[in-house]
């Protein structure tokens, strides 16, 4: 294990748990002298001498008036979060208190850690690359068994292995490719061009599903977006209620009532939907309801997942002649309603399509099997183990891929090694400012900024 002593900074302090009344709150102090700094208003065990990783029970005091009775924990450098010395104080979680605590550390020469200040300090201390930095962010964010698994996954390097793989292979032909320009006048080529070629050509096929999965990696993030689309009064509504189990949309046996779309989050399978209830698509003059139609087309292009719901073969017609104005890639169910009503009608139209899940939103049957479907589909789209989830990384891919295709186009078109350089050299820029391999003020800056105070 690495021992050596990292840079400290200053101590900085704050809130590390949710603020509001708890029965406990944690307070975060971290930096050169912060041990020394709690030592001198902990009463109880001599912090200086404790070892790396204890807990020791005391009082804090302000001069010689008790704050409060705590638990303190010591992490000496470099095995800290930070991989500095840090403290962490557990103590009651009312707000006077937390007030106090960290009053009499700013008068000790703490200051208040701006917003993400710790998780910044370990990736300059070298605890984790800029991609893991990130995924602490999203790993606290998480609300459902998918979004944490991608986030833990990318905590632990998932990500940025893959990534550092491809840049260590493609350093190695850059430095080749500058070891050419260093000979320039000689006419030597140090990289084998067919070499090079595969290598660019693995690289781009490695990138592009990493690309791809940007889309499914957002939904997972905030929900993925599953339209349900129809005609008037087939049901939408009905199922939209059974699917979240409440009564989120008015059900008439009116035709046209949905006059907007209605949107409601759910999960199943450790997966967030996001089921949208849409407006009956039909032809109208009334201007309200054509608004409503409208959205519920902008709805289904937008979504993921598009349930196609219907109840006749009329309605089902209506529907598949909708189903082939989207694109290929697009997911879609055909889901037969309201067989509870009309048995009798339903083998007739299972013939119509191989997929079609027969359900009847009324009474709940059939809905295990659409909603099994709908996991299944996600888990399909998510075959991989690393999904982008974050929009600068899908970036910063984005440009990677387009600068390597300029080598790619640069080798066909026979170009000096000196563009390829260039091309070479950008691609590598672009992979690095995702890592943090390259990293500006600015840009740490911004990432960070976006942190609570205490991450």
């Amino acid at each position: 294990m690495n021992t050596t002593p990292v840079h400290q900074q200053e101590v900085i302090c704050a809130l590390a748990t949710p603020s509001g009344v708890g029965a406990i709150a944690v307070i975060r102090v971290s930096g050169e002298g912060s041990i020394s700094m709690v030592n001198a208003i902990f009463k109880g065990k001599n912090l200086e001498k404790a070892e790396s990783h204890t807990v020791h029970f005391g009082t804090i005091s302000d001069g010689t008036d008790i704050i409060d009775e705590v638990l303190v924990t010591v992490f000496k450098t470099p095995r800290s979060f930070t991989k500095e010395d840090s403290i962490e104080i557990s103590c009651h979680g009312s707000d006077y208190i937390i007030r106090q605590i960290l009053k009499v550390l700013i008068s000790k020469g703490a200051r208040i850690a701006k917003p993400g200040e710790f998780t910044q300090r370990a990736f300059l201390n070298g605890q984790f690359d800029l991609v893991q930095a990130e995924a602490v962010a999203d790993l606290i964010a998480a609300d459902s068994q998918s979004s944490h698994k991608t986030a833990l996954n990318q905590l632990r390097g998932g990500f940025s292995k893959k990534l550092a793989a491809l840049r260590t292979e493609l350093i190695h032909f850059a430095s080749l490719i500058e070891l050419e320009l260093d000979f320039g006048e000689e006419d030597v080529e140090f990289a084998e061009r067919d070499d090079l070629r595969k290598l660019i050509e693995h690289l781009l096929e490695t990138i592009a599903p990493l690309i791809e999965s940007f889309d499914l990696g957002n939904a997972i993030k905030e929900g993925v977006p599953v339209a349900i689309i129809g005609s008037p009064n087939v049901g939408k509504s009905t199922l939209l209620n059974a699917l979240l189990n409440e009564e989120k949309a008015i059900v008439t046996s009116i035709a046209g009532t949905t006059r907007d779309v209605i949107e409601d989050t759910m999960l199943l399978g450790g997966i967030k939907f996001r089921f949208i209830d849409t407006a009956g698509i039909r032809e109208t003059v009334d201007f309200v309801e054509s608004i409503g139609i409208e959205r519920s087309i902008a709805a289904m292009e937008k979504a993921d997942i598009v349930i196609f719901l219907f109840d006749s073969e009329e309605t089902f017609r209506d529907i598949k002649a909708l189903s082939e104005t989207l694109p290929a890639d697009k997911q879609f169910l055909f889901v037969l309603n309201k067989i509870d009503i009309d048995i009798d009608s339903a083998p007739r139209l299972y013939l119509l399509h191989e997929e079609i899940i027969a359900i009847s939103a009324q009474t709940q049957s059939g809905l295990g099997a659409l909603t099994t479907k709908l996991i299944a589909l996600v888990h399909k789209q998510s075959a991989t183990d690393t999904v982008v989830t974050n929009l600068r990384h899908y970036e910063h891919l984005q440009k990677t891929f387009n600068s390597l295709t300029d080598v790619i186009n640069g080798l066909t078109l026979g170009v000096t090694g000196d563009f390829l350089a260039q091309d070479i050299r950008l691609s590598l820029h672009h992979l690095g400012e995702i890592t943090g391999t390259i990293v500006t003020d600015d840009l740490l800056d911004n990432i960070f900024s976006k942190f609570c105070i205490g991450k």
